[in-house]
């Protein structure tokens, strides 16, 4: 497929009047072919207006239909695979395992998200039923379920060029709840978002839905993003990148006449707790498993390891040495782009010139475009007297922070501000010891990992990936797994209304066969069967 740099307008190709701009190759700054145009405050209207259209007949779709809109775009990522990883490995210097990987994840959650609406229950259909008997008024028939909102945009994330951006998951679980999407690619990776957008498109051609189901617009700065978040059509945003981003986009939101949400994943640290009898019993292994999970895709991950908190004690200096000897085994990275490099130097050389600091270990990059690991520690005092300790470093680092007692780790845990997780290293002794801590965790992350490692968010129906402000604009909301389609609709209630006119999942013979909560019990039984019959 060639690649064209112009935006995806519906079914049409945006212009050429644009500001133009290129992809640049991340391990030596070669700018990459072609030119990329961005859309125009006109292509922002358009696709908006195509969105709105579309909305009155893909918002009534059937889960059928969506799903196998949801297969088709599977199906159509896979057979050009090979195109799509060799692109983003040009653009995003992942390597090519890594890449392989999140196709199968992309192509995984948009088949998840396809079984969801195929079975219906997700809707929630609640009935119930009325009673012109009772006494001393009698008792409406009244029906509800979910339903999608509108039209909404979706903001490409730069780490994740395919899983998180154009068919990724905000854009599957959207599709799904029936709302269209307008894509706005990440200017990192422009031509992977081209490949994919364009099977995103053909795949709501094939499949006969309306023109607005789908865009893709480029921009290279802020201009497109705006316009979107701004325009009155749009009915939510979702986003996946920098604090500084998704606040700006809840500002925008929140100052329209008509405020929209925002679901944003921001930063988050990703706390690690490791409990004394851990330490004791398996400190070296505990530190080469986090070795590798914040050295991981260059530590570029929202679920990186980014502070460790372990007892001031004589089972910590063995781990401290296990994990600084570690370090030099992958000497340098490429990031993901300049100004993800750019800021990554920026933080490590801030935090090398904090007194309360201390640099444990480092890796010197051979390259101009590469980067080091880098391995930091400070004590509990330090820590809480000083809330920069505890702000992410995007990247291979992460720091230490020895504490002295029970009381002052649970002093720590409760400072905390939200991230997306949490991990405990522990054994039944250590949390029996430590009583308070998971019921402390549970109100500042959405997923709280026990002996094991947050890097790795298994795409499946009970994952939660959100958690409290900063780490998410919406800690009720999750971004992965079959909960996500609930972050794109609203309940609509009806009263009073023929059966005939009601939507499939809230008619009497329940001919979807979905489990409803009828007259207070769920059951997939057609009203006035018994349960059991």
């Amino acid at each position: 497929m060639r690649i064209s740099g112009r935006s995806i307008i519906g079914f049409q190709e945006g212009g050429t009047t644009g500001e133009v701009f290129r992809a640049t190759r991340p391990w030596d700054g070669t700018q990459l072919l072609p030119d990329f145009v961005s859309a125009t405050f006109e292509e922002v209207t358009l696709a908006a207006r195509l969105a709105h259209e579309a909305f009155a007949t893909y918002g009534r779709c059937s889960g059928h239909d969506k799903g196998a809109l949801l297969r088709k775009i599977a199906a159509k990522i896979e057979s050009m695979a090979d195109q799509v990883i060799e692109r983003a490995e040009q653009e995003t210097a992942l390597p090519k395992v890594r890449l392989q990987g999140e196709t199968a994840r992309t192509c995984a959650q948009l088949r998840l998200f396809a079984q969801v609406v195929e079975e219906g229950s997700w809707t929630a259909a609640r009935i119930d039923t009325a009673d012109p008997e009772r006494k001393p008024i009698p008792k409406p028939d009244i029906r509800s379920m979910l339903r999608p909102i509108g039209p909404v945009v979706v903001f490409g994330a730069s780490n994740f060029p395919l899983a998180f951006s154009v068919a990724g998951g905000d854009t599957a679980s959207a599709l799904a709840a029936g709302n269209p999407v307008i894509v706005k690619a990440h200017h990192s990776h422009p031509g992977t978002s081209e490949i994919v957008g364009r099977a995103v498109q053909e795949s709501v051609r094939e499949c006969g839905l309306p023109e607005g189901v789908f865009s893709l617009l480029f921009g290279s700065g802020t201009q497109v993003g705006t316009a979107l978040a701004q325009n009155p059509l749009v009915k939510a945003v979702g986003f996946t990148g920098s604090r500084r981003g998704g606040r700006a986009l809840m500002y925008l939101a929140a100052a329209r006449p008509e405020p929209i949400q925002v679901f944003a994943e921001m930063s988050s640290t990703n706390p690690v707790f490791i409990l004394p009898g851990a330490m004791r019993e398996r400190g070296e292994q505990i530190a080469a498993g986090l070795h590798g999970s914040f050295t991981l895709g260059a530590g570029q991950f929202c679920t990186k390891p980014g502070m460790v908190f372990f007892g001031d004690n004589a089972d910590a200096v063995a781990f401290t040495e296990k994990l600084r000897q570690a370090l030099p085994s992958v000497p340098q990275f490429t990031m993901l782009n300049a100004g993800i490099t750019s800021s990554y130097r920026s933080v490590l050389a801030s935090r090398k010139k904090d007194p309360a600091v201390r640099l444990l270990a480092e890796t010197q990059p051979s390259a101009e475009f590469s980067v080091g690991a880098a391995l930091f520690e400070t004590d509990a005092t330090s820590f809480l007297a000083n809330p920069v300790l505890a702000d992410e470093m995007f990247g291979p680092a992460t720091q230490l922070v020895r504490y002295s007692n029970c009381a002052e780790l649970m002093e720590i845990a409760r400072s905390l501000e939200g991230h997306l997780t949490a991990t405990i290293h522990g054994t039944e002794q250590d949390l029996r010891e430590f009583p308070d801590l998971i019921a402390v965790l549970e109100n500042k992350v959405g997923r709280v990992v026990f002996n094991g490692f947050p890097t790795g968010v298994e795409v499946c129906h009970a994952m939660v990936h959100g958690g409290p402000v900063p780490s998410t604009s919406d800690g009720r909301s999750t971004s992965v797994g079959s909960q996500a389609i609930f972050r794109w609709v609203r309940p609509v209630c009806y009263q009073g209304f023929p059966d005939a006119v009601l939507s499939e999942e809230l008619r009497d013979t329940n001919p979807l066969a979905i489990w409803r909560m009828v007259d207070g019990e769920l059951t997939r039984q057609p009203i006035g069967v018994p349960s059991g019959g």
